[in-house]
C-alpha cells in the first residue's frame, strides 16, 4: 500500500465526501474508504485512492490506514434522529470501527488520528427547554448522553484520549453538531432535519401539493451548521494543540419551524404544516457553546443558516425533480 499524506474513513458519506474533495484540492494524497460499494458513495472523486473496505474488521482498518499521516475517522453507522431513536444497537456497533480504527492508526505509526464526535455526548437535562443554555464542553460530564449513538461516542472519545495518555498517540475530537448541507442523506430515513424539510417543501413546490409533515411539535430549537464550516473545522482541531475534545457548530439557535419558514422563503412557497408529535424529535433545546473553539483557534462557524440553507435547498430540489421524473 502506498504511503499517503491522510485517509478519510467513511469517505462515501455526507461529510467524508466533502472533506476528501478539500484534502485533494490542497494537494494532499488522500486514501477514501467506505465499506458502501462505489456506486453508493455520495461522492467518487477520481484523484483519490479509493478502497471499499469494512473498517470495523480490524484487517481491514489496517490495510485502510497503512502508510498514512493522518486519519480523520468519520465512519459510523448512523443518520438523523429517527434512524438514533429506532437504531440504538446498531449505533453502539460503531464502537468496532472506532476502537479498530484507532488501534490500527496507533500500530501504523499515524501522526495525528482525528475522531467525529457528536452533541450526542451530551446529559438530556440540560436540553430540556427550547430555550436551551448553549452546551459546554464540560457539561458531558456527569454523563448520561443519548442512549445508543451517544454512548459509543462519548466511550470512543474516552478511548482516543487514553491512547494520547497511555501511547502518546496524537488524538483529536471534535463534537460535531447537526452538519447540512450538498451531497448527503436527503431521503430514505437517516436524513436530518434540514435535508427532510428541504425535500419536503422541493416536492411541494414541484407537485403543487402545498402540505407537508412537521416532527414533534416544532418549536424544538437545534443550531445547524453548513458543511463547508465543518470541513474547516475539522482541519483546524486536528492541526491543532488542543487535545481535549471541541464543540464544532454553529450558534445560530432556531426552531424547526423557524426553519421550515426560510426553506418556504428559498422555495417561494407557502405550505401547510401537520405536526406529528408521535415521531422522534430528540431534545427540546441543543445549541452549541463555541467559547472554547473560539479561544483555541480564533475562528467559529461563519456561514448564516439561511445561506446554507439556501444552497441545500437547491441540490435538494434538484435531486427531488430529477425523482419524480
Amino acid at each position: 500500500m502506498s504511503a499517503v499524506d491522510a485517509v478519510v474513513t467513511g469517505a462515501g458519506g455526507f461529510i467524508g465526501g466533502h472533506l476528501v474533495r478539500n484534502l485533494l484540492d490542497e494537494g494532499k494524497s488522500v486514501r477514501a474508504v467506505d465499506v458502501k460499494p462505489q456506486d453508493e458513495w455520495y461522492q467518487v472523486h477520481s484523484d483519490a485512492q479509493n478502497q471499499q473496505g469494512d473498517v470495523s474488521l480490524l484487517e481491514h482498518a489496517r490495510a485502510a490506514v497503512a502508510g498514512a499521516q493522518v486519519v480523520y475517522n468519520l465512519a459510523a453507522d448512523m443518520g438523523g434522529m429517527g434512524f438514533i431513536e429506532n437504531n440504538k444497537a446498531a449505533c453502539m456497533l460503531s464502537v468496532l470501527t472506532s476502537t479498530h480504527v484507532l488501534v490500527a492508526a496507533r500500530d501504523a505509526g499515524v501522526q495525528r488520528y482525528f475522531y467525529s464526535s457528536s452533541a450526542c455526548v451530551y446529559a438530556a437535562e440540560h436540553q430540556t427547554s427550547p430555550d436551551v443554555t448553549a452546551l459546554r464542553e464540560e457539561d458531558a460530564y456527569p454523563a448520561m448522553p443519548e442512549d445508543g449513538y451517544g454512548w459509543e461516542k462519548l466511550f470512543s472519545e474516552r478511548m482516543a484520549r487514553h491512547f494520547l495518555e497511555d501511547y502518546g498517540f496524537e488524538t483529536r475530537v471534535a463534537r460535531y453538531h447537526n452538519v447540512y448541507g450538498e451531497h448527503g442523506t436527503w431521503t430514505g430515513g437517516r436524513e436530518k432535519a434540514p435535508a427532510a424539510i428541504c425535500r419536503k417543501i422541493a416536492t411541494a413546490a414541484i407537485t403543487g401539493e402545498h402540505r407537508i409533515d412537521i416532527w414533534g411539535d416544532g418549536k424544538q430549537t437545534r443550531t445547524f451548521m453548513y458543511i463547508d464550516d465543518c470541513v474547516k473545522g475539522t482541519k483546524m482541531i486536528t492541526d491543532g494543540e488542543f487535545a481535549e475534545p471541541v464543540n464544532l457548530g454553529s450558534d445560530e439557535l432556531v426552531t424547526i419551524n423557524e426553519m421550515a419558514d426560510i426553506v418556504e422563503r428559498i422555495a417561494g412557497i407557502t405550505v401547510e404544516r401537520d405536526h406529528d408529535l408521535t415521531a422522534p424529535q430528540g431534545v427540546r433545546g441543543r445549541s452549541s457553546d463555541n467559547t472554547e473553539l473560539t479561544r483555541r483557534y480564533g475562528w467559529a462557524p461563519t456561514v448564516t443558516l439561511i445561506e446554507g440553507l439556501e444552497r441545500t435547498y437547491r441540490w435538494v430540489y434538484d435531486q427531488v425533480k430529477r425523482d419524480l421524473g
